[in-house]
This record gives C-alpha cells, sequence and structure tokens, in this order.
C-alpha cells in the first residue's frame, strides 16, 4: 500500500509539474524576423491550440487561419510563436488582442545587421514532432540580447498557489487529527480486542 501512494504522489507531482510548465507565462529574449498567416491542419493536437469559440477561423476542409511570429534567439536558434485568441475560459489569459499584436510583431522586424530585441511572454511549448507552438501574449522591446526582464507574473501566481498550499496542508492537518486519526485509532482498538476475543476462544477449545 505503501509503494501505491508513493507511485501516486510521484504522478500527482510529475502532473501537477507538467500543467504548471505549460500554462504559466514564460519570457524570451528574441529578435523578430517575420510574421504571417498560415492555413494549418489541425489533428489529434488540437488540444494546444485555442478553442473554436475563441472567433478562429476555419475553411470547410478543416484548415485553420493561424497567425505566425518567427523569431531567433541571442544564440541563433530559431523559436516560433503561434498568435491566438485565448477566450474566457482556458488558459485564462483573457487574450483578444491578436490582431494588434501581429501588427506590433510586425513593425518590430529587424534583421541580423540590424537587430531590434524584444521580450517575448507566452505560455505553452513548442514541440517540432507534435507541431504545437508557445502561444505569444505580449512583445516588449529590450535594450539588448542580453536583457532578462524579471517574469513577475508567474512569480506572483506561483507565490499565490504556494499560499493556497499551505493552507490547503494546514487545514488537511487539521481535519486528520480531528476526524481521520482518532477513527484509525478506534479501530486499530476494535481490531486487538477482536484478536484478544479469537485468542480466548482458541484457549478454550484447545
Amino acid at each position: 500500500m505503501r509503494n501505491v501512494q508513493v507511485v501516486l504522489g510521484v504522478l500527482f507531482g510529475v502532473a501537477v509539474f507538467l500543467f504548471l510548465d505549460y500554462a504559466l507565462p514564460s519570457r524570451e529574449t528574441v529578435r523578430i524576423t517575420n510574421t504571417y498567416n498560415k492555413l494549418t491542419d489541425l489533428g489529434w493536437n488540437r488540444i494546444f491550440y485555442a478553442a473554436p469559440d475563441t472567433g478562429t477561423v476555419e475553411n470547410q476542409q478543416g484548415l485553420r487561419d493561424i497567425r505566425f511570429i518567427d523569431t531567433v534567439k541571442p544564440n541563433g536558434k530559431p523559436l516560433v510563436y503561434r498568435n491566438e485568441d485565448t477566450g474566457l475560459i482556458w488558459p485564462p489569459y483573457f487574450k483578444y488582442d491578436s490582431s494588434n499584436l501581429h501588427a506590433v510583431a510586425g513593425d518590430l522586424r529587424s534583421t541580423s545587421e540590424s537587430p531590434r530585441w524584444v521580450s517575448i511572454t507566452s505560455y505553452g511549448w513548442r514541440n517540432d514532432l507534435l507541431t504545437i507552438f508557445p502561444n505569444a501574449i505580449s512583445i516588449t522591446p529590450v535594450a539588448g540580447p542580453g536583457e532578462r526582464p524579471t517574469n513577475w507574473p508567474a512569480l506572483v501566481i506561483l507565490v499565490i498557489l504556494g499560499i493556497l498550499l499551505a493552507l490547503f496542508w494546514r487545514a488537511w492537518n487539521r481535519f486528520r487529527e480531528a476526524r481521520i486519526s482518532p477513527a484509525m485509532t478506534r479501530a486499530e482498538r476494535r481490531l486487538e480486542r477482536m484478536d484478544a476475543r479469537a485468542d480466548r476462544a482458541r484457549e478454550i477449545m484447545a
């Protein structure tokens, strides 16, 4: 039983980590090289894209018109973002300005000879195999490639989650001490009395 609890605890911890890693905002200093729209065929990976009720446009063949932002990191590695509204439900970024953000991204495009560096706030993962892209939330110009603005939104959310977890843990310990521990103690005592009666019965029969 102990091993099962450990395995379930580890799986729960991994699930929480993956959830936070995907949903929390992240910031990356990059140089924008291109902005464009592309008709994209979404399959099972549709769960990593915006929900249909956010105003996304799909043609009769099921191809979705998605805005993309091509960027390059200071180390020269490419990083592609999608630019979709999020809506009101999930994730709770309440983003409805993807058109304006696309205009800002287009205005901040630059070349390697005359770079303009920006910090893009986004959520999600970039995975070539799954064909998924992080969703850009905001774009802020920075002084240079070495600039790393503090990710205050993620820090605030983590602090709030930490406080909620501490409150939940405290309430759970109180509930366990008040209800669960006494019930387990009573159950153990009943089992001990039953064992004692069974032992006496065996002695009498012997």
